[in-house]
């Protein structure tokens, strides 16, 4: 199986990479892992141009940057695993720019969809953030299942630290999660 992870943090070194370290040591041989980390990469915001829809096989965005060859790899990949902070009740601006490119992955044609790029690709979202879930977590699960039906993909699993704003605060929280996230994506116990 061929899996891309996605650390959708500012800080490579934060609670979010650290559990996301955690869930990636678990993988086994024969699977394989590519982590993009967004803040080595350049993602432009989405230009909303529509240049897009004229291909139909591949991306097609105008802009020069990163988010075409993340997108190949998406594109080649059993399972998308998404992560970022909470911040401001949203995607880390970081992920959001990537997450609104996804346009260019569905392509229309007179108001309908003639092709979605990641159809049937298998998602999950793991989320860092500081405070409980609720009244915190809770919109940006609601935003990726939304960017995930848009896209014609499968939500596999959805996962929440709370109560952590660094690696310290993690305590046992990220390692149950990895674990968690390990049993419901790989179908290991």
């Amino acid at each position: 199986m061929k899996i891309t992870t996605i650390l959708g943090s500012p800080r490579k070194r934060g609670n979010t990479a650290a559990v996301l370290g955690l869930f990636e040591a678990l993988i086994p041989s024969p699977h394989r892992v590519e982590r993009f980390n967004i803040m080595d990469c350049t993602v432009k915001g989405c230009l909303g141009c529509d240049t897009c829809f004229k291909t139909l096989n591949e991306p097609g965005c105008v802009q020069q940057d990163d988010a075409s060859a993340i997108f190949k790899h998406l594109m080649d990949s059993d399972l998308i695993v998404y992560t970022t902070p909470v911040y401001v009740w949203g995607f880390s601006a970081q992920m959001k720019a990537l997450m609104d490119r996804h346009y260019s992955l569905v392509k229309w044609a007179d108001g309908q969809v003639v092709k979605a790029l990641l159809k049937g690709k298998r998602t999950a979202l793991l989320v860092t953030c500081g405070d409980t879930e609720e009244n915190n977590a809770d919109l940006v699960l609601e935003a990726f299942d939304r960017e995930m039906d848009y896209l014609g993909c499968t939500v596999a699993g959805k996962y929440v630290v709370p109560q952590c704003t660094k690696p310290s605060e993690l305590g046992d929280k990220g390692e149950k999660t990895a674990r968690q996230m390990h049993a419901d994506l790989l179908g290991v116990q």
